[in-house]
């Protein structure tokens, strides 16, 4: 494992080869990511990369072109296979600069056969990553991409992010029922603050922006992907799940497609690429302090 660092004026960011995680971002001396603990373990990160896909696929397998695929659980504590591969192998440094690093990876077995890329790139008061990936397999299949980050979280932090509706959880926190009306403690259409309690819900209608508004930190993030991802994920821990959790960081995911989308008609917003094809996702983190002395 191989730990990067990137500076830009205020800002620096940390990343690392395992898992192609972001393992710190900050603004001076203020995080505005949950800081990583820089152990190897994707979910005791900042952020992580989510490919070729993003959440789940209901029992670990899907029917393509006529052809059946089926996945083997990829971590202990999951009995599905979890957002893909990325977030568990080693990945290569392409190049690196002060401000600008570019990360490689590899996956040359199981259904999805592919090589994936991750730039960093810090410039003024902004992250921007772009996550790329090629189907390197001989068929052609449905692909999708996102981020999985984590934010600090206080009571008095908001997000707002547009949404038309959203899925219910059900049974081994895959997502179920889809709902077109948002109850007045999940409509995120205006700023909110988070539960105290779990949460782990998709949105969907997204235009790919969000804001999190930190005001007991002086600041806020507007994320930005490019092209507007459709969907987000809302995750909110509890102590009964995770031993030691004080609800003090959140998850928002953005993601180029819906959970479970490899069971509905035509892949949903998954993109088909053939052998040999490419696609790409673009995430910005702008940072705006609303008080320079915090």
């Amino acid at each position: 494992m191989t730990c990067f660092t990137l500076r830009q004026g205020l800002l620096q960011l940390d990343v690392s080869s395992q898992g192609g995680t972001i393992e710190g971002f900050w603004r001076q001396d203020t995080p505005l990511m949950r800081p990583g603990k820089k152990n190897g373990i994707a979910t005791d990160s900042s952020c992580f990369p989510l490919v070729p896909f993003g959440n789940r696929v209901s029992g670990n397998h899907f029917t393509w072109q006529g052809q059946q695929y089926s996945f083997e659980p990829n971590v202990a504590w999951d009995e599905h296979y979890l957002h893909g591969d990325g977030w568990l192998g080693e990945w290569a440094c392409v190049s690196e600069s002060a401000d600008s690093l570019q990360l490689t990876y590899l996956h040359s077995a199981g259904v999805f056969q592919y090589q994936a890329w991750q730039t960093f790139h810090l410039t003024g008061d902004r992250l921007t990553v772009t996550l790329s990936v090629t189907n390197q397999g001989q068929n052609t299949l449905p692909f999708g991409l996102g981020w999985h980050p984590f934010f600090p979280l206080t009571p008095q932090t908001t997000v707002r992010a547009k949404a038309s509706g959203y899925w219910l959880e059900r049974e081994q926190w895959l997502a179920g029922d889809y709902c077109d009306q948002l109850p007045e403690s999940l409509n995120f259409n205006r700023p909110l603050t988070l539960p105290q309690h779990w949460l782990n819900n998709g949105f969907t209608g997204w235009d790919g922006v969000a804001t999190i508004a930190q005001p007991q930190a002086g600041y806020q993030l507007t994320l930005v992907t490019d092209p507007p991802a459709p969907c987000y994920f809302m995750f909110v821990s509890d102590p009964l799940f995770d031993d030691g959790y004080r609800f003090d960081f959140f998850c928002f995911e953005p993601m180029s497609h819906a959970p479970d989308d490899h069971h509905r008609p035509h892949g949903g917003s998954l993109v088909t690429l053939a052998p040999g094809r490419s696609t790409s996702l673009q995430m910005t983190l702008n940072v705006a302090f609303l008080t320079e002395s915090s």
